[in-house]
């Protein structure tokens, strides 16, 4: 009987050990420096956006203090006429020395006038320019915050070790999944980081400005500060509202409340109470055959269907429908409006908020996610989701 555990082949297994061990080291030396380029840019990042934040501040303090002068320069204005009205009048009781002295003073008055004047003009050049450059910057910020949370969710990605985003489990996503489902989460927070900017943020600076403008007339002229605070009330309830809307758009309670076609029918008088829109239903395909991601998705898409009707399509009439096509649960949207050219608007790479957001959500869930229309000739948008052929007893 032959040993086989001769020196040879011990030597040799050394050697197999080795070069396993020498593979794996260079695997997690390669596993740890992705991980640690990733720390790096969301450090790097984040230092950019506190250092960017601080000079917004800085220069959004500046423009304060300009626009509070200007404002002091203009409320405390004199009228031009003022000064050669306070003045006595001795051009026939003085004689010449008299005149003289008349037309120095209204030399001055004019020149003192017209420097005031031009300083003011200046002023507000400035602080109109310094208010738009203050806006881009703002949007610059706003994009460096959404680059930032985007390496952050990748260093989430990456360190996860679960078995829904990462491992070889029946229950893996593959990789491709994986990063759609991050890319469209950071899509979704993108839209609504917009939403917000453009609206409750909007509101509450200029709420700012309007508690500083009514702190400095309430002593002097309290029937303009009553306005602006019965302004300025109005103001923050329409915005309440708004700000309401965004929460239920981060999950639609409506949804358990009243089940699918309850939530597809109150979506629809909401919308035909704020446009006057006429808006017809057909749901036949039943809500059961979904699940309870598929449906906040065909709630979604419908909600953004139906403001892009109310915005851009200019229709009289739009029909909501649903129905079980082969083994497609299908919901579709169609309006009689102006329409549009679909390949034109992608060959141009026009950027659409409504459509993309829609068409990832779809993907999400495996359905397929269609857009139809023609200038002059309306829109229809078609979801359709997998559900396989319905079983019969």
């Amino acid at each position: 009987m032959t040993d086989s555990y001769t020196p040879q082949r011990m030597d040799a297994a050394r050697s197999s050990d080795d070069t396993h061990a020498v593979r794996d080291v260079r695997i997690d030396g390669l596993r740890a420096e992705a991980s640690e380029a990733v720390d790096y840019s969301a450090s790097t990042l984040r230092a950019v956006s506190q250092r960017y934040r601080q000079a917004y501040a800085d220069e959004l303090m500046r423009w304060q203090s300009l626009r509070d002068e200007l404002d002091s320069l203009e409320r405390g204005r004199p009228d031009p006429g003022a000064r050669l009205r306070s003045v006595p009048n001795l051009a026939f009781a003085g004689g010449e020395d008299a005149r003289r002295d008349i037309g120095a003073d209204a030399a001055a008055a004019a020149a003192e006038h017209l420097a005031e004047e031009a300083r003011v003009r200046a002023l507000r050049s400035e602080v109109e320019s310094l208010g738009r450059e203050l806006g881009l910057q703002q949007t610059e910020l706003a994009k460096i915050e959404i680059a930032l949370r985007n390496v952050e969710s990748t260093q989430v990605f990456l360190e996860r070790a679960d078995s829904t985003l990462a491992g070889d489990g029946p229950e893996a996503l593959p990789t491709d999944v994986q990063m759609r489902v991050v890319e469209a989460q950071e899509s979704e927070r993108s839209r609504l980081a917009q939403e917000v900017h453009d609206g409750p943020a909007q509101v509450l600076s200029n709420a700012i400005f309007q508690v500083e403008y009514i702190e400095r007339v309430i002593d002097t002229d309290q029937r303009t500060a009553r306005t602006e605070l019965r302004f300025l009330r109005d103001l923050l309830r329409r915005e309440l509202g708004s700000v309401r809307t965004f929460i239920s758009q981060l999950r639609p309670p409506v949804l358990d409340e009243m089940g699918l076609d309850g939530a597809i029918a109150d979506v629809i008088g909401r919308v035909t109470a704020l446009s006057g829109l006429a808006i017809g239903s057909d749901l036949e395909a039943p809500a059961e055959r979904l699940t309870e991601a598929q449906q906040t998705v065909v709630l979604r898409v419908l909600q953004e269907a139906l403001q892009n009707v109310r915005k851009h399509g200019a229709a009289s009439a739009v029909t909501v429908a649903s129905a079980i096509d082969g083994g497609d649960w299908v919901l579709t949207v169609r309006d009689d409006g102006r329409g549009f050219d679909v390949g034109a608007v992608a060959a141009r790479g026009r950027r659409n908020f409504g459509l993309q957001f829609m068409r990832e959500r779809a993907e999400l869930i495996g359905a397929r996610f269609e857009v139809h229309s023609r200038p002059d000739g309306g829109t229809l948008v078609r979801l359709a989701i997998p559900v396989g052929a319905e079983e019969t007893s």
